[in-house]
């Protein structure tokens, strides 16, 4: 039988950002001039093209109501300046993208037209972004180019629609036909918006498009209503009050994302907490340094290639990270913690009271419920029908962690994959242990 060696202390060469962050990837030096994520490079690139064009072309023909393009481009850096992580490791600046919003549908401020072009709207955006996130780069918080180059788009997309409208139907004052076009306009905005962003979280989690389409768009709708409404307010105050139209309005935004920040610190500590109990077994000597942190990765891996959720995601890091926590009940540790080795009675007697300390919390049934039926076979046990599929992936996750732990000999690795794939009729799901394989193959 084999098993697996505990002097092995290699590094994995698989590494994964977890269900906050991006799928598996690879530790090997890539050459700069290739990408594994050519979506997200086509998009940085483009929009930044697009940028300096506007940049050289607006320094050249000069600036159009220069107070007002400072006042905008500041607003915008300091939204930058204060942006925010929210749950799914989005990245968002609500009061820079309503800045932004507001700029590209400016008609007037004050009572006086202003004459701005398409490329003035992308280079104060732009610069707007850049100012911000100077800080942070001077501190080292790397940003993320992508969000940053989403929000300028979003900029150049409003204004290549709406002003060029704007001129054509000699639009000055604020209207039900300018509310109704801006609205419009914002909503497909948003909508663009939110298909690109599947688009790169598809790319980045390996997971169906349809599936990060749904997620994204779930997850944005709040921000994205409240962002949208508080831009086209912002310009349409700015006509009769002037600039300060540009501050009143950009206070309630701030409330929310004061919201916000403290909704995704909550679940940030919450997950945290998690982490630092799965890390109880290992200080037992229970489990191996890193399990239940790998499994977790491998597990998340799967989950993509098999379409599951934001929340399904969210729930079985929870479920992997915890899947050996009634290991604490054992009166002598199994040799090396390596459950797939361990009898099926005391598999199950593991599993079940790992699920009623879980389930003390009073929050985490379904959590619960997947580390029960964590070691069933394929078609489970009694009445209870095929166990949940987070249930299937955890099984096969663990298995072929408890066999090859932190190893990186690529033979070890294919001989398990074999051996999972020989009990395919009766213990493990074809469709996990296939696509643990794709994961494999990639790294």
């Amino acid at each position: 039988m084999m098993t697996r060696r505990s002097d092995e202390r290699a590094p994995s060469d698989v590494q994964s950002e977890g269900p906050e962050g991006g799928a598996l990837s690879h530790r090997r030096n890539v050459p700069f001039w290739q990408t594994s994520r050519p979506l997200r490079a086509m998009l940085v690139s483009g929009v930044g093209f697009a940028a300096l064009v506007a940049l050289v072309g607006t320094a050249s023909d000069g600036v159009v109501d220069p107070s007002v393009a400072l006042a905008f481009c500041l607003v915008i850096a300091c939204g930058e300046l204060v942006r925010i992580t929210l749950p799914g490791n989005r990245e968002s600046a609500p009061i820079a993208l309503a800045g932004a919003i507001a700029y590209a549908f400016l008609l007037s401020v004050g009572g006086d037209p202003v004459q701005h072009g398409v490329g003035q709207v992308v280079a104060v955006v732009a610069l707007g972004v850049a100012l911000g996130e100077l800080p942070h780069v001077a501190v080292g918080r790397t940003p993320r180019v992508e969000d940053a180059a989403r929000r300028v788009l979003v900029a150049l997309l409003l204004a290549a629609s709406f002003r060029p409208l704007a001129e054509y139907l000699s639009l000055t004052e604020p209207s039900i036909l300018v509310t109704l076009l801006m609205t419009v306009l914002v909503a497909l905005a948003w909508l663009v918006d939110v298909a690109v962003s599947a688009v790169l979280r598809a790319e980045r989690l390996r997971t169906r498009l349809w599936v990060a389409g749904r997620d994204e768009a779930r997850a944005q709708f709040a921000t994205g209503v409240a962002i949208s409404s508080s831009g086209v307010l912002i310009a349409l105050a700015c006509t009769v009050t002037g600039l300060v139209g540009l501050l009143v309005f950009s206070a309630p935004l701030l409330v929310s994302q004061v919201a916000f920040r403290r909704h995704a610190e909550v679940r940030r500590t919450y997950l945290e907490t998690v982490r630092a109990l799965s890390r109880v077994t290992e200080v037992g000597g229970y489990v191996e340094n890193g399990h239940s942190r790998r499994v977790s990765r491998l597990a998340h891996g799967i989950a993509c290639e098999l379409g599951l959720s934001e929340r399904e995601l969210l729930e079985l890091e929870y479920a992997t990270l915890m899947h050996d926590i009634g290991q604490l009940s054992l009166r002598e540790p199994i040799a090396g913690g390596a459950t797939v080795l361990a009898s099926p009675r005391e598999q199950r007697r593991i599993a079940e009271l790992g699920s009623a300390i879980i389930r003390e919390t009073g929050v985490l049934d379904n959590v619960a419920e997947l580390v029960r039926r964590q070691c069933e076979p394929l078609a489970g046990d009694g009445d209870e029908g095929v166990p949940p599929l987070g249930s299937r992936i955890i099984k096969v996750a663990n298995a072929f962690d408890d066999l090859v732990g932190d190893s990186g000999d690529a033979e070890r690795r294919t001989a398990v994959l074999e051996r999972l794939r020989m009990d395919t009729d009766s213990e493990y799901d074809p469709r996990v242990v296939e696509a643990l394989a794709g994961i494999l193959n990639r790294s």
